[in-house]
């Protein structure tokens, strides 16, 4: 960095970077033997970070602990599929009796299909099937928009993310319903996969209207509508997006809060989509698909842990995380804004994105542990209170105290 102004933040940098270097020697070392067995020497690319990723070695409730022995309370709670918090005793308990009964039969179990009742109550779809990973759940979805519509093409938002499998689709802006309606008569596609409320890059939500629109739009060309709920689905309401927001699509596709930490994914569909499947027009298969494992921590997550009162303090403890954080936003006279949604929000820096680094080795220092990559966000689960929330929000606004009169200086330089 060049000039006194660029060097009062390049200084933060430094320092934040000596302190996290000497927190986590063990993570360096491992990383060092990780990257000649695994690629990246993480096992997913999202794990990587700079200097190093830290690798974690357990966690209990709303907290996680590294190789370092360094104690965290998590924020990131594994990409939001945690929102049951860590080693739920109900969850614990479901899977260690269900694994002395057999973990895998290649078969339907009946917990499979509690669960699939479950989720018919909630996201208001009657019919459902299971897979292992959001990816598989938006791939089954697509296919079976596909086989409906007997057309090919796909449509997406722009920035959104449906994961690693390579899905080519026209992209249209967010919230721009017009581009929307001209994308669906140019490509005349089989579905619109979307968000109820982006989640790419932070948090986006729908204008009033937008989502009703969609809706009218898909319906009227013959579209299938899907909701990607991966991030949503279960954790900023019951019924996930369908609920809070609207939308009514034709098919959800759910994934990581479902079953507490164990790979699972679900689609629900309507009736028209389901009699594809009965008629073996379409088949959609998967080894691991319904594994009584994973069946039997999402029964106990459903019924004993994300309850009506689960949700009410979700909301509770979001709204303080916010208000918390937007006043020490307003405090500092920082270049940002919150966004929340029930247990899910972010800050929106106006400026240099890269600056968020500083901010997300700042949180890791004060054992605030948080997404590596991303600006400052949270995911809230059932384990946190109003201590751990209050923690953030004390961690965060040290670094707009400090931060903030830096990007000033830089501004003046």
């Amino acid at each position: 960095m060049d000039g006194p102004g660029e060097s009062l933040i390049g200084d933060l940098y430094e320092q934040e970077r000596e302190r996290f270097v000497l927190r986590t020697r063990r993570s360096k070392d491992l990383s060092k033997r990780a990257r000649g067995v695994l690629a990246g020497g993480v096992t997913s690319s999202f794990h990587q970070s700079d200097p190093w990723p830290v690798y974690i070695e357990r966690g209990d409730g709303a907290r996680v602990w590294d190789v370092d022995g360094n104690e965290y309370i998590d924020f990131h709670n594994g990409f939001s599929a945690m929102v049951q918090g860590h080693a739920h005793p109900a969850i614990v308990e479901a899977v260690t009796e269900r694994a002395a009964l057999g973990t895998h039969f290649g078969a339907t179990t009946e917990l499979a299909v509690a669960v699939a009742e479950e989720l018919r109550s909630r996201f208001g779809l009657p019919y459902w099937r299971f897979t292992n990973s959001g990816t598989e759940s938006n791939m089954a979805a697509i296919k079976l928009a596909r086989a409906a519509t007997s057309r090919e093409h796909l449509i997406k938002m722009a920035g959104s993310y449906h994961g690693h499998a390579d899905i080519a689709a026209l992209e249209v802006p967010w919230g721009d319903a017009g581009a929307l309606e001209l994308g669906i008569e140019e490509t005349r596609p089989a579905a619109v996969l979307m968000e109820g409320a982006m989640t790419s890059g932070g948090l986006t939500l729908p204008e009033p209207g937008y989502l009703a629109a969609v809706r009218e739009l898909t319906r009227r060309h013959g579209v299938v509508l899907i909701f990607d709920e991966v991030k949503t689905g279960l954790t900023i309401a019951a019924g996930g997006a369908v609920e809070r927001l609207g939308g009514d699509p034709d098919i959800v596709t759910l994934a990581k809060s479902l079953t507490g930490g164990l790979p699972a994914g679900a689609v629900g569909m309507t009736g028209e989509f389901e009699h594809l499947l009965a008629n073996g027009d379409v088949r959609l298969m998967g080894t691991y698909n319904g594994n009584p494992l994973s069946m039997a921590a999402a029964s106990a997550s459903l019924r004993q842990v994300l309850t009506p009162g689960a949700y009410d303090e979700l909301e509770r403890l979001g709204a303080r995380m916010a208000d918390g954080v937007e006043r020490a936003i307003e405090a500092a006279g920082a270049p940002a804004a919150v966004v929340s949604l029930g247990s899910k929000g972010c800050v929106r820096w106006v400026g240099d994105p890269e600056l968020w680094h500083i901010g997300w080795l700042w949180l890791m220092n004060r054992g605030v542990y948080t997404t590596a990559g991303r600006g400052p966000e949270w995911n809230l689960s059932v384990a946190h209170d109003e201590r751990t929330v209050d923690r953030y929000i004390d961690a965060f606004g040290e670094l707009m105290t400090d931060l903030t009169p830096r990007l000033s200086g830089s501004a003046r330089a």
